[in-house]
């Protein structure tokens, strides 16, 4: 009987896709104790978004959760964690010396499992990576990302007679063969078919997998997400074909924009005959934790929709959705796609996981790709444009070398499509406004693209005509200066957190200025917690004299998202046009020019560089 390896993805991508990533520490060891039962294959626990929001919004170090995860688990499961090859968690590639130092840290502190991606599948932008994992007794498991070619706007009979004709597909079976084959030859201990958008449907992933296995002689890995509604019935679909590991979620963080609920996968393998070694009771444990855990993140809950409660262990399945299982294992066998997802919707229905997204699925773009493009919108108050700005994600994709839509290129080409939908509004060429990132990408600082970028729109875009490389040669570290006003100690006082100023310089300098400023202040006399006292009421009182702030009358321009001020482009009295860049703003290490929507007259700034800012926040008023 064939076993299968499941790797758990609650701890990482499961509270990331679903609660954004707000899991604290205490949390997550309040589940620990019953994953070291649990027996899983892997967990993923790090990498992600994970570094960047415990210290973001909850003042936790990144180096503490994955040793106190190891400490807890030991070897009884890899712990894997998420990177992107050269770019690490950033978007600009990273020297050497930095990916080693990150890749001998990790290990050293309990990682067992890299895996590696690259938004272009560029296979020149993994290598570092494999190499240093590999030389410190890590596994190197590298994902091909899953993607799609556009849907080209449909051409005219005038067109078809000048013998016009839309691109070949470029994004085929044999593509990702290739990839997984290049990958395994630079050392890749395990493959995995990464669909992070939740697009690959059942039959592609079947055959993906077949062509996998008899190519490559390496594990095979699949992950994916349930958003447009292919998920479940793909991941039956590589079990079927023969896949050795598959990425899912304990019942409580599963489905939606997260990956299967591994109880339906274990239902669906004892009907399939391939065994699980994993210790469900024990799962039973963390899910009952996890509800309460849940109920604790409401505020952070993407789905607001818990699924029934049901344990497969103690539980009897009603007739009719004992027959969906079997009829989908059925059509499974017989790669039957229609029957497959018809069968696990129904499933999912019956336990109310939450119903297929079609926006995404019919737009076949990533989910964040299509909120972060209305998000944008909508701050803009041009929502109505948006159709529009869908039209243009196959040719802005297209002209940009078509790259994968997976993080960080979809974000790229998503606001570049709606950049470009705005200057056809306001009667500009195409291009006029563009993204730093976005230059970037065309330029070639973000590696090779999948199809040849056109010499002379890079020369429009970026200013050269050759592909152009990200130089890291010139790579400065960032500053790491002495904290007089905390005891004289350096804002980085060992490797690990020097590493996590490079990888995330705003948030782990201001992460680490307050973790030493408060342990610095822990060893202060009662002298100095009285002056400071002192201070501070003095502070109070004087916060209490000043003048009350004069209230905006005149129009406001708000901030479009949450971020950090990178640079305020006008003072009052400038005169300002509609269109006119007043605010670069840094949201997720993406760049974000704040235009105005209006002429006038510049009557106060409320923001400066570096200031953080919130969601609607007044940053100008004008007169």
């Amino acid at each position: 009987m064939k076993t299968l390896k499941i790797r758990d993805l609650t701890l990482r991508d499961g509270q990331q896709s679903s609660f954004a990533t707000r899991m604290r520490q205490e949390q997550i060891d309040r589940v620990l104790p019953f994953y070291k039962d649990a027996n899983f294959y892997a967990m993923e626990v790090w990498g992600g978004a994970v570094p960047d929001s415990v210290m973001r919004y909850l003042g936790e170090n990144p180096w503490t959760r994955l040793e106190t995860i190891h400490q807890a688990v030991g070897d009884v499961s890899k712990l894997t964690a998420l990177s992107r090859g050269r770019n690490l968690f950033g978007y600009a590639p990273y020297t050497d010396e930095i990916i080693e130092g990150f890749c001998r840290n990790a290990i050293q502190s309990g990682l067992g499992i890299m895996r590696i991606f690259d938004a272009l599948n560029d296979v020149d932008n993994v290598k570092s990576t494999i190499k240093y994992v590999k030389q410190y007794g890590g596994i190197a498991d590298c994902a091909v990302c899953y993607t799609i070619d556009p849907k080209y706007p449909k051409l005219s009979f005038m067109d078809r007679l000048r013998g016009k004709k839309n691109p070949k597909p470029v994004f085929t079976d044999d593509y990702f063969v290739d990839k997984a084959k290049q990958m395994a030859a630079l050392g890749a201990d395990m493959i995995t078919i990464k669909d992070m958008s939740g697009l690959i449907p059942p039959a592609r992933v079947y055959n993906l997998v077949k062509l996998f296995k008899q190519n490559i002689s390496i594990p095979v890995d699949f992950h994916t997400h349930c958003t447009p509604g292919y998920g479940l019935a793909s991941v039956v679909s590589a079990i079927a074909a023969g896949v050795d590991i598959v990425d899912t979620n304990i019942w409580n963080f599963a489905g939606g924009p997260a990956a299967p609920a591994l109880e339906l996968i274990y239902i669906f393998c004892q009907k399939l005959g391939v065994a699980l070694d994993v210790n469900m009771e024990a799962v039973a444990k963390i899910n009952a934790e996890l509800l309460g855990i849940r109920k604790e993140l409401d505020a952070y809950d993407a789905v607001k929709q818990f699924p029934n409660p049901f344990n497969p262990l103690t539980d009897t399945l009603p007739a009719e959705i004992e027959a969906e299982f079997d009829r989908a294992v059925k059509a499974a066998r017989e790669v039957d796609e229609a029957t497959l997802v018809d069968a696990c919707h129904k499933i999912e229905a019956y336990f109310n996981f939450p119903a297929p997204d079609e926006r995404v699925k019919n737009a076949e773009i990533p989910g964040g790709m299509y909120t972060n493009m209305v998000a944008q919108l909508k701050a803009l108050k041009n929502e109505e444009i948006l159709p529009e700005a869908m039209k243009l994600i196959p040719v802005v994709r297209l002209a940009a070398g078509l790259p994968p839509l997976v993080t960080p290129t979809s974000q790229i080409v998503g606001a570049q499509a709606v950049n470009c939908a705005m200057d056809l509004k306001n009667g500009k060429p195409m291009y006029s406004n563009k993204s730093v990132q976005f230059v970037g990408l065309v330029k070639g600082e973000y590696g090779h693209t999948p199809v040849e970028v056109d010499p002379e729109f890079r020369l429009k875009i970026a200013g050269v005509r050759e592909m152009t490389p990200y130089d890291t040669s010139k790579y400065q570290m960032q500053p790491n200066p002495t904290l007089d006003e905390c005891g004289g100690v350096k804002l980085a006082e060992n490797e690990k957190e020097v590493l996590l100023l490079e990888l995330f310089p705003l948030v782990a300098k201001d992460y680490l200025t307050k973790t030493k400023c408060a342990a610095w202040q822990a060893k202060e006399s009662k002298r100095v917690a009285e002056e400071a006292a002192e201070n501070a009421a003095r502070a109070a009182q004087e916060e209490a004299s000043k003048p009350k702030a004069e209230p905006i009358t005149g129009y406001a321009i708000e901030s479009p998202l949450p971020g950090t001020v990178l640079e305020v482009k006008v003072k009052p009295g400038d005169k300002v046009a509609v269109g006119q860049e007043l605010i670069v703003l840094e949201a997720m290490k993406m760049e974000n020019v704040v235009d105005s929507n209006i002429a006038g007259v510049v009557k106060r700034v409320f923001v400066q560089a570096g200031q953080v800012v919130a969601a609607g926040e007044a940053m100008i008023e004008f007169e």
